[in-house]
C-alpha cells in the first residue's frame, strides 16, 4: 500500500487577545485551496486536527477549545483604502466544518501585527518608530477594522507592560476600532442593527419558557438574555456551565431559537452547522465574585456582569465580537445589556467575565428612529507563539 507523503505550507501561530489560531498568506495555500470550497476547509480541518471524537484535537494545531480551534487567511487588499483582507474560519472540535459566518475580534489583534510582518502593508505607511495604523478589510462580514499596532525599530513591537485579563502574561498594547460594527444585512429588520425591530422582545422558547431577549447585530450577532431570568448570577465561572450538560442543552435551544427569531436561519435544524453564530450571552447587574486566575473582582469595579458561550461552551473570558456587541448594545437605553449596567447614555462600559474585566467604547446614536453605532473601540494584545511550516498528509484536502 502506497502512502502519501505529508506536505508543508508557511504558517504561523499567533495569540490575538484570548484566543489562538494559525495564520497563513493566501498565496501561501495549495492552489486548490486558495478559493472557498471542500478542498480549504478539509485542509483547515486537517491544520487544526478535526473532526476528533476524543474532543482533544491531538494530531493537529488546536487547542480543543473554541478559542483555540481557528484559522485566519490574509491576502493584500483588493478594496481602496485598505490594507489586508482578513477571513476567519472557526473550526469544529468535534464535527466536520468551518464555519464562515463570522469575525474573531481576539483575533483581529493580530492581523495587523502579521500584515505588516508579512509585507502586506506598504513599507511607506510603517514608520521607523511609532503606531502603523493598519486598514483591515474583515471578509467574512465586509466591514472595515482599524488596528493601531505598535512599531519600534521599524518592527512589531509585540512585548509590553499592557495587562489583558484571560492572558498571563503582559504584552504591547494594539487598539482595534470596529467602524460602523453593525451587521445590518441579516435579519428581517428593514436595515436596523436590530433584525426584530425591537430593544427587547419576547422569545418563546420551548422547555425553557418566554425570555425578554435583546438580539443585535454588532461585532456579531448575540442574543443577550438575564441571568436571574434563567437561574444565574451572571457571576458563574466555566465549571458551572460547561460541565452540565443540560444547562449546555438549554442554552443551544435558546440560541437556536433566537437564530430564527434574528432571521440567520429558516429553520432550527440549520443552527447546528452554524455554531459561530448567533452568540448567546446572559447578563446581571454587579456583584462581587472571584474570576478564574484568583483575583477577585468588586462590583464598584464593574458595570454589569456578563457572561457568553461560544461554539457550545461557556468561554473563559469573552470574545472580541461579543464585546463589541455588548458595548454596543450597553449605549443604547433600553436594551438588556444598559439596564443590567444601570440604564442611561453611556459611550463605555467595563464588564466582568469569568477571567476579570474589560472595558469596550462604543458610539451609538439614533437617526430617523433607528438606532446606528459609528464604532467600538477596545484594546487587545497579539504576540507570534511559532513561526515556520505546518504540515500534513498530502492527500486531506
Amino acid at each position: 500500500m502506497s502512502h502519501v507523503p505529508q506536505i508543508k505550507i508557511p504558517a504561523t501561530y499567533m495569540r490575538g487577545g484570548t484566543s489562538k489560531g494559525v495564520f497563513f498568506r493566501l498565496q501561501d495555500l495549495p492552489e486548490s485551496c486558495q478559493v472557498p470550497g471542500k478542498a480549504r476547509d478539509a485542509l483547515l480541518l486537517r491544520v487544526i486536527g478535526s473532526p476528533d471524537p476524543y474532543g482533544k484535537q491531538i494530531d493537529g494545531m488546536g487547542g480543543a477549545t473554541s478559542s483555540t480551534s481557528k484559522t485566519v487567511i490574509l491576502a493584500k487588499s483588493s478594496k481602496a483604502d485598505h490594507d489586508v483582507d482578513y477571513l476567519f474560519g472557526q473550526v469544529g472540535i468535534d464535527q466536520a466544518f468551518v464555519d464562515w459566518s463570522g469575525n474573531c475580534g481576539n483575533l483581529t489583534a493580530a492581523v495587523g501585527s502579521f500584515a505588516i510582518s508579512n509585507g502586506l502593508v506598504d513599507a511607506s505607511r510603517v514608520p521607523q518608530n511609532g503606531i502603523c495604523t493598519v486598514r483591515i478589510w474583515q471578509a467574512n462580514i465586509s466591514k472595515t477594522i482599524i488596528a493601531h499596532v505598535p512599531v519600534t525599530n521599524g518592527t512589531v513591537q509585540e512585548t509590553g507592560d499592557f495587562e489583558l485579563d484571560g492572558v498571563t502574561f503582559p504584552a504591547a498594547e494594539v487598539q482595534i476600532e470596529f467602524i460602523d460594527p453593525a451587521d445590518e444585512g441579516e435579519g428581517d429588520g428593514g436595515g436596523s442593527m436590530f433584525p426584530t425591530g425591537n430593544l427587547v422582545d419576547d422569545l418563546e422558547v420551548p422547555g425553557v419558557g418566554t425570555l425578554k431577549a435583546t438580539m443585535i447585530n454588532a461585532g456579531i450577532p448575540t442574543v443577550f438574555v438575564n441571568a436571574e431570568a434563567i437561574g444565574y448570577s451572571g457571576t458563574e465561572l466555566q465549571d458551572a456551565i460547561n460541565g452540565d450538560t443540560k444547562a449546555l442543552a438549554m442554552f443551544e435551544t435558546i440560541r437556536a431559537h433566537g437564530a430564527l427569531r434574528m432571521g440567520l436561519i429558516k429553520n432550527l435544524d440549520e443552527a447546528a452547522s452554524r455554531q459561530h453564530t448567533p452568540k448567546i450571552a446572559f447578563v446581571a447587574k454587579p456583584a462581587n465574585y472571584t474570576a478564574s486566575s484568583g483575583k477577585p473582582v468588586a462590583a464598584q469595579d464593574i458595570d454589569l456582569l456578563v457572561r457568553a458561550l461560544s461554539m457550545g461552551k461557556l468561554h473563559h473570558a469573552m470574545m472580541g465580537t461579543a464585546a463589541v456587541a455588548i458595548g454596543t448594545a450597553a449605549a443604547i437605553p433600553g436594551t438588556l445589556v444598559n439596564l443590567a449596567a444601570g440604564g442611561g447614555e453611556r459611550n463605555a462600559v467595563r464588564f466582568g467575565h469569568p477571567s476579570g474585566t474589560l472595558r469596550v467604547g462604543a458610539e451609538a446614536r439614533q437617526v430617523n428612529g433607528d438606532w446606528t453605532v459609528t464604532k467600538a473601540i477596545m484594546s487587545r494584545s497579539a504576540r507570534v507563539l511559532m513561526e515556520g511550516w505546518v504540515r500534513v498528509p498530502g492527500d486531506a484536502f
